[in-house]
């Protein structure tokens, strides 16, 4: 059975509460990612939370926020759903599902970023077209309504 270190991709780039989300976008942009963990500081990298290029768009732009004064700290999503690294594939992709969402941060046991997976992690790495479809199947019609 894979576990989740078998398919995320290690040390995702993160970014901290006190960045400024235009820089959190250019980089987004740069490195052609979507969620970006927010941690406490480079040294212990404890997972605070995510902010995702749709929180970008909607926080920011669709609430006619200041990009040149926002924080990452005002628009991140603190309550993040985790895996840990040697944690079943199976237990990631039902936590997604349940949570209708499309990426997932793995941890360690100190709560420190070591990996995120994505539905695309999923659908090139798992091998198994019917779970993966699942899953992205669940997540759109949550996401749909």
């Amino acid at each position: 059975m894979k576990t989740c270190k078998d398919v995320m991709t290690p040390n995702p780039v993160c970014c901290l509460p006190t960045d400024n989300v235009i820089e959190v976008a250019q980089i987004m942009k740069r490195e052609n990612i979507g969620p970006m963990p927010v941690i406490d500081n480079t040294e212990s990298q404890k997972l605070i939370g995510i902010i995702t290029d749709r929180d970008l768009a909607m926080k920011i732009v669709g609430e006619g926020r200041d990009a040149r004064s926002t924080r990452v700290e005002a628009v991140m999503t603190r309550r993040v759903v985790t895996c840990r690294a040697d944690d079943e594939i199976t237990i990631a992709m039902k936590l997604m599902s349940d949570h209708q969402i499309r990426r997932i941060v793995i941890v360690d046991n100190a709560n420190t970023v070591k990996g995120i997976i994505s539905q695309a992690d999923l659908a090139t790495r798992m091998n198994q077209p019917e779970k993966t479809a699942e899953v992205v199947k669940n997540i759109s019609q949550a996401n749909a309504e």
